[in-house]
């Protein structure tokens, strides 16, 4: 069998961050349109950081079927849902808090579980499976969506440089014990997962991201965590930043048009 095929990432910079927000939200509206006419359900990740603020251009808008949505994390922190430190907590806040997103419809982490990093892995990883296991054929599932930010080392989801989930093919989600940012328990999805989706997007805003943007772009080789995202096969990745961070970055931007 041949290699899949990957394609190359598409970086959009907004002369501002209020722009990147609008243009994030008639892109994230654009494709949920074009998943629920195929399938009747969009299906996304999000993470959290800077993330769900960047999302309050969807907030009241009229062409968005909240009920359709599945909500998942791209990775959680091993806390209580209300816990400060919580992703859920964050987006809750931030984001679900203003919209009609189906309490049923966002997939958290199981607080019973909390105790056993292998077993609160496994139990995300099930919920995954009742997802999207019966509706596709895929070896792993195939996200509509999957959102990211990407730390100021490169990191992105619970993918840190150096470490040894950076090798993993096979499980959909994996913990972590040892993350070097606090709190470090928590769990992640892997790259399998990511880059099986049919579109990724990365968002970074800010002149504090300008180096690392600059290094994952521009030098994709130095292996950092958010330059090991390539969707395989029929995926996009697509970079949202606004020009104080990509200032630095020599990788030739696109001018945004709501995809096809």
């Amino acid at each position: 069998m041949p290699p899949a095929q990957i394609s190359q990432p598409i970086l959009y910079a907004f002369p501002s961050p209020s722009d990147l927000i609008d243009s994030l939200a008639k892109f994230i509206i654009k494709v949920q349109k074009d998943a629920i006419d195929k399938k009747g359900r969009f299906t996304i990740a999000l993470s959290g950081g800077s993330l769900p603020k960047q999302l309050k251009g969807l907030i009241g808008h009229q062409d968005i079927k909240w009920d359709k949505w599945q909500v998942f994390y791209a990775d959680e922190r091993a806390v209580p849902l209300d816990d400060p430190d919580s992703n859920h907590h964050l987006c809750t806040t931030e984001f679900y808090s203003k919209t009609k997103i189906p309490l049923k419809n966002i997939h958290t982490i199981d607080p019973a579980l909390l105790g056993d990093l292998e077993e609160l892995a496994d139990s995300y990883e099930h919920q995954l499976i009742l997802q999207f296991a019966s509706k596709d054929s895929a070896r792993f599932p195939v996200f509509d969506l999957i959102l990211l930010g990407m730390g100021p080392d490169g990191h992105t989801a619970s993918l840190f440089p150096g470490h040894e989930l950076l090798q993993e093919a096979d499980r959909w989600v994996a913990y972590i014990e040892n993350s070097p940012k606090p709190p470090p328990r928590r769990i992640t999805l892997t790259y399998p997962v990511i880059n099986h989706a049919a579109k990724v997007a990365f968002v970074a805003a800010g002149e504090g991201k300008q180096d690392i943007l600059h290094t994952v772009l521009d030098e994709p080789g130095e292996g950092l965590p958010s330059s090991r995202v390539r969707p395989v096969q029929s995926g996009q990745l697509y970079w949202f930043t606004d020009e104080a961070a990509a200032k630095k970055t020599q990788y030739s931007r696109t001018e945004f048009r709501i995809p096809m």
